[in-house]
């Protein structure tokens, strides 16, 4: 790739994000007032629940192919679940959320049309508790279920519906080709700056309003919010690098201390760690962090020494992760296997035995300990591709090959899953399916170019009428669904 397109996609990805991803595009020094209106979801008619679902549909394509996305199975699960939990205790959710990871060091979650809420993994890495890190979600979540962002955009087009569907399609087409994304963006975004502060200090201060709500409903310490936000204020108030969430969600001292008072209206009771957040937490630093595999052993042998931690488990745990990427299996397991005696059905154990295991070459171990662990988790995605991996290396393929293509037909987004069954595909020489399979992955990334070949490969090989009907059919949705992203494009 040359260096003038790089920067040009840079330029783009950061257009967008502050634009869209992030919900509006903030100024850090708007000054808030405490008095907060109650907007709520009253007045949107420019954009439909149907248009924003569909939005959100193709937005998810697109991020696919062009976010570095962590599709760790532990870890999308742990944040689906936690993600789960909040959304259930939320008014006026109109659809499903989905929640999804970013390997990116920058502290920022962001909200997008439709229910998707992205997460980076440096957020794990600078909340200190699960309470933290729910507070952002529940921030974010808020800006959904009051639709701020259908709301912006209908001021921002002045309810013109082509201004504001260009203002989404500029984003969809950016993604493949920036130097028109950028254009579209400069043509169709050309809105008042002091307006457009006015009306998203509003928004700012009502998910903080909602959100604290929601997470004390949940469970959650409603005073973590303004805690961890005025944490992050103090740290970076003379930085001349600030975090992307200061700039897209800026933190005025009247926004920190209105959360502060909201917060003193609920019931003050302990709140106890998560054991399964320092745990995510751990997993993140070592596999997803920056650290070398050296240094974060040291770092969690550290904790462990000084006993500078918030769970001791997690210490030993992200230990155990050091340890087998520096090829110390029997080290790892052996720190695991006390482990998991303190919590035998924990998923992030159960998970990284597994790896130790097959790093020593004793599959059957692991095949007997997830065949047992599914009985409580049916269906799971965590129990499912570890006994799929671990079964493909007892050279049972036939029984993984089964397991998995039964799960992915269940879970047709599922992104890990269907690049596990690609390659059982691939090994076992079943090149039809392997080629459908590449194609149902390419369109999940909206890749329609690379889904039609693979379609047309699948097409060749095909022997019988049934199967060259069914591709037939396939191809026929690949381009339908080319000409459903172009539109909306466009």
């Amino acid at each position: 790739m040359s260096t003038k397109k790089t920067v040009i996609q840079r330029k783009f990805k950061l257009a967008a994000s502050a634009l869209l991803l992030s919900l509006l595009p903030m100024m850090p020094n708007a000054l808030a007032t405490n008095k907060l209106p109650e907007i709520g979801t009253a007045g949107v008619t420019a954009l439909s629940i149907q248009q924003e679902q569909q939005y959100g549909a193709a937005f998810i394509k697109v991020a696919r192919a062009s976010f570095p996305m962590v599709n760790d199975p532990v870890l999308s699960e742990y944040i689906t679940d936690l993600g789960g939990k909040l959304v259930g205790q939320a008014d006026s959710v109109r659809f499903p959320f989905h929640f999804f990871l970013i390997r990116n060091n920058e502290i920022n979650a962001a909200a997008f049309l439709g229910g998707y809420v992205k997460v980076h993994t440096g957020l794990f890495l600078n909340a200190q508790t699960e309470s933290e890190f729910a507070s952002v979600l529940a921030h974010e979540i808020s800006h959904i279920t009051q639709r701020h962002l259908a709301r912006s955009l209908e001021a921002q087009a002045g309810n013109n519906k082509l201004t504001m569907a260009g203002i989404v399609g500029a984003v969809l087409l950016g993604i493949a080709n920036p130097v028109a994304g950028i254009a579209a963006l400069q043509t169709t975004v050309a809105i008042n700056a002091q307006s457009s502060i006015n009306y998203t200090r509003q928004n700012e201060f009502e998910a903080d309003r909602i959100g604290i709500q929601v997470m004390a409903n949940a469970g959650y310490n409603p005073a973590d919010m303004a805690n961890f936000f005025g944490k992050l204020a103090e740290q970076y108030r003379y930085s001349s690098k600030v975090p992307q969430m200061l700039i897209t969600h800026p933190l005025p001292t009247t926004r920190v201390a209105e959360a502060r008072d909201r917060a003193t209206q609920y019931p003050q009771r302990h709140y106890q760690s998560s054991l399964n957040y320092q745990l995510a937490k751990a997993r993140i630093q070592v596999r997803y962090g920056t650290f070398k595999a050296e240094d974060s052993l040291q770092y969690f042998q550290d904790q462990i020494k000084k006993k500078q931690y918030v769970v001791a488990d997690a210490a030993w745990y992200g230990k155990a992760l050091a340890l087998i990427q520096l090829d110390k299996a029997e080290q790892a397991k052996t720190i695991l296997t006390k482990l998991i005696t303190k919590t035998p059905d924990n998923l992030f154990y159960l998970d990284s035995l597994t790896d130790a295991d097959l790093a020593l070459k004793k599959p059957q171990q692991a095949i007997e300990r997830l065949e047992q662990a599914s009985l409580t988790y049916t269906d799971d995605a965590v129990i499912t591709l570890n006994l799929t991996v671990s079964l493909q290396q007892a050279k049972r393929y036939p029984e993984a090959v089964k397991l998995i293509r039964s799960f992915v037909e269940q879970h047709e987004q599922n992104i890990a899953a269907i690049e596990l069954y690609i390659g059982l595909l691939e090994k076992t020489g079943d090149e039809v399916n392997m080629y459908i399979q590449r194609a149902n992955l390419a369109l999940l990334k909206a890749d329609y170019p690379r889904a039609n070949n693979a379609l047309q490969s699948a097409r060749t090989l095909a022997v019988s009428p049934l199967a060259v009907a069914r591709i037939d059919a396939l191809i026929k949705r690949s381009k339908d669904a080319e000409q459903r992203m172009q539109a909306l494009q466009n």
